[in-house]
């Protein structure tokens, strides 16, 4: 294994210096961390995935340094996306567990939890999974460097090399977040149209349609139509299956968790999205939770061999040369650091978790920081199993608790405090895996990386805090608007460990469902997801999927080909950065009493038949914006030189 790391050389040999870890490339980091954090946390809680902002992030940095501050400087807009995505990445471990708070103090059982206490779990945990992954570097990003490919780490260093395109490639970025803002401004901020379409069956209570949001049909086209069906074939299990067969044998009944009305009353008033409230989201749940676990379980012999390669290569973390590109962070400060972060997590008020607690994410934490960076070198950060590691811990976790006498709110905000720890460890070593990936290819000074993943751990936590209150105050967690559907699960979870107070029967129907998709073969997690979340929501993302798939399929240039797909992934990534913003915009509005003062919905109304037309309308106009930026974008000469023409 030793063989490919020797014969490797980067682009910036080792000998040479130029600038990195900058005053500019640590002030655009931490700018678009808060950004891509923000945009992240507001998408994940929407549809329960979040996307990399590496790449985005390092064309806006070479768009910047090398267009506007005129600097060929490659390392500087590596540092800048290294920081940049750490915003993304802690945005997503915090996402996935810490709603559940919100959720308790909506149902009165605690207190709602403090922005301190949410700042310092996060930056805790993320600290933890920078340091976590020091010294784990030279095993799995050196030693391994022609075993693990690091999917997304590689397309970046790519996408730094060919800066020659710099300038354009951050214009489609920008032209999509532009363009995105003003879509979801017209839909949810004036509300000119509405923001879904759904066609219901006389009859039948099912219900099939789709959103027309940029963000989300952004999802779709990132993740591929692969992806897509998975997610949207869960959908419509849920919404043209399981609804229908419920409201048909249970018409009459009065069937728990509803308790007021029977089925067939709770659809009259409220349609298929009644049904999906109270049973299906259960369902989607157990489906989900099941799905974490199977693949944690199909990952263990990976896990067993990783971690004991990594403790092996730890005895010879820090004795590496002089040479700039091998220099790491110091190895004594690291495990100063790691105990110092134990001993807070233990001696901080704000942080209810007790010293077994604290040693647990310790163990746990470094257990999965080296599964996490293992699982996304082989099979790139969107595969990586953080919701199985975080069930995984809540579940150990939370018998832990219980056996030691910590029940009731202390016991259940003690839990996902651990779990909330856990997640972000696991999701920044594997965003930490893939940047120190990046660098590697590209020549950067390791020690570097890692002070700049320290810098924008540090500042996307102090935003996560006032990003999730806001959110919050604006719509509520597990509300339709933003399902957060990992962060209930978490919530059941821990609540059927404590008190056992769950419909278990629908819970074990989606566990059941789960098990049945994995022995045919299709990927649990997307189709989970997609039983969980409202068929619109899935519908759009499908949307995005076939465009991706068309463009695929075209016939001509592979190089002409690859160049249209990659515009397209700049362009939805800047979609997604964009309605992420608008959507922070629009629920400052919604707190200070300006979204009903133009809120157009109010003071029009619009036949349903016309109103649907005009969100159609809208969303074809989204659809041709994507086109246009990508299958029709104008392209210099050289370009087209490059591509055979």
């Amino acid at each position: 294994m030793d063989k490919p790391s020797k014969e490797f050389k980067p682009y910036i040999p080792a000998e040479k210096i130029t600038p990195e870890l900058t005053a500019a490339s640590i002030c655009m980091g931490i700018l678009l961390a808060v950004i891509f954090g923000a945009a992240n946390a507001y998408l994940g809680l929407r549809v329960g995935m979040t996307v990399s902002a590496s790449i985005p992030a390092a064309v806006i940095a070479m768009g910047v340094i090398r267009v506007i501050m005129r600097k060929n400087s490659i390392l500087e807009s590596n540092v800048v996306q290294t920081i940049g995505s750490a915003g993304e990445s802690l945005a997503a471990g915090a996402i996935f567990t810490l709603p559940a708070l919100f959720l308790w103090a909506a149902e009165g059982t605690m207190d709602k939890p403090g922005i301190l206490e949410i700042t310092l779990i996060a930056l805790l945990g993320g600290l933890l999974g920078v340091f976590f992954m020091v010294p784990l570097r030279n095993a799995l990003i050196v030693k391994e460097h022609g075993t693990l490919p690091y999917p997304e780490g590689t397309a970046c260093a790519e996408v730094l090399l060919a800066g020659e395109e710099g300038g354009a490639n951050a214009s489609t970025v920008f032209a999509g977040m532009g363009f995105a803002a003003l879509f979801k401004f017209i839909i949810d901020g004036i509300k000119a149209v509405p923001s879904e379409v759904s066609m219901r069956f006389k009859g039948f209570a099912g219900e099939i349609g789709t959103q027309i949001y940029p963000a989300v049909m952004s999802v779709g086209y990132i993740c591929g139509a692969r992806i897509s069906s998975f997610m949207f074939a869960g959908g419509v299990l849920s919404w043209m299956v399981l609804i229908p067969l419920i409201v048909l044998f249970g018409e009459n009944i009065v069937l728990y968790p509803g308790v007021d009305q029977t089925i067939g009353q709770m659809y009259a008033a409220g349609g298929a999205s009644a049904i999906w409230s109270s049973y299906i989201r259960y369902i989607g749940a157990g489906a989900l939770a099941a799905g974490g676990i199977i693949s944690l379980i199909k990952s263990l012999p990976l896990i067993i061999n990783t971690f004991r390669g990594a403790l092996t290569s730890m005895k010879s973390a820090g004795s590496a040369s002089g040479l700039r590109t091998e220099r790491d962070l110091n190895m004594k400060l690291v495990l100063g650091a790691i105990a110092v972060l134990t001993l807070l997590i233990w001696l901080i008020p704000a942080i209810p978790v007790n010293l077994i607690g604290a040693i647990i994410i310790v163990v746990f934490g470094f257990f999965f920081a080296t599964v996490s960076s293992r699982m996304v070198g082989l099979v790139g950060s969107s595969n990586n199993p953080v919701s199985g590691m975080a069930i995984a811990t809540l579940l150990i976790a939370t018998l832990i608790l219980k056996f030691t006498g910590a029940e009731g709110a202390a016991g259940m905000s003690a839990a996902i405090a651990i779990g909330s720890i856990i997640c972000i460890v696991a999701a920044i070593s594997g965003d930490t895996s893939q940047d120190l990936k990046t660098g590697y290819i590209l020549g950067s000074t390791p020690k570097k990386q890692q002070i700049g993943e320290v810098i924008g751990v540090s500042v996307s936590a102090l935003a996560i805090g006032g990003t999730l209150y806001l959110l919050n105050n604006a719509w509520g967690f597990g509300s339709r608007e933003l399902a957060a559907p990992q962060a209930t699960l978490m919530k059941m979870i821990v609540e059927g460990v404590m008190s056992a107070q769950l419909p278990w029967n629908l819970v074990l129907i989606g566990a059941m469902i789960a098990v049945v998709v994995e022995i045919i073969g299709i990927p649990v997690l997307p189709f989970a997801i997609g039983i969980y979340l409202p068929v619109q929501l899935n519908g759009c993302i499908m949307v995005g999927g076939l465009i991706r798939l068309a463009l695929d399929k075209m016939k001509g240039d592979e190089a002409k080909k690859k160049e249209i797909v990659n515009d397209g992934v700049l362009f939805c990534s800047g979609m997604i950065a964009g309605e992420g913003l608008i959507g922070i915009l629009l629920a400052l509005l919604a707190i200070f009493g300006v979204a009903d003062v133009i809120n157009l919905s109010k003071k029009f109304h619009l036949p349903a038949a016309v109103s649907s037309i005009g969100s159609l309308v809208v969303f074809g106009l989204i659809i041709l914006t994507l086109l246009k930026f990508s299958l029709w974008k104008k392209r210099s000469t050289v370009t087209n030189k490059k591509a055979g023409k």
